[in-house]
């Protein structure tokens, strides 16, 4: 892999949709989180391979960054909007 594939990779990571969690249902929240998670292993796996071939670790730790504050902030997000709903739909049913 090449520096031109990291920013490729930057570029994806910057152009990541956001999406209305408000409206989203419990189970649709759920699936959302597991998705994130899952694109920042797969990312993270991708950088490992890059540290192999001997890429620029600077530009490697760069994009680590990119990716853990731009996953992390959804993560957060779909984590607030799914504890909002739980205690919506259970614990105020009561």
């Amino acid at each position: 892999m090449t520096v031109e594939e990291v920013q490729k990779l930057i570029e994806e990571l910057h152009l990541r949709v956001p999406k209305d969690f408000q409206k989203m249902e419990i189970t649709q929240l759920s699936n959302e989180l597991r998705s994130v998670m899952e694109f920042e292993r797969q990312t993270f796996q991708r950088l490992e391979e890059l540290e192999k071939t001997g890429t620029k670790q600077d530009l490697i730790n760069y994009t680590k960054m990119v990716c853990k504050n731009i996953t992390q902030k959804e993560i957060s997000e779909i984590q607030e909007h799914y504890l909002k709903k739980i205690d919506k739909e259970y614990l105020n049913s009561k």
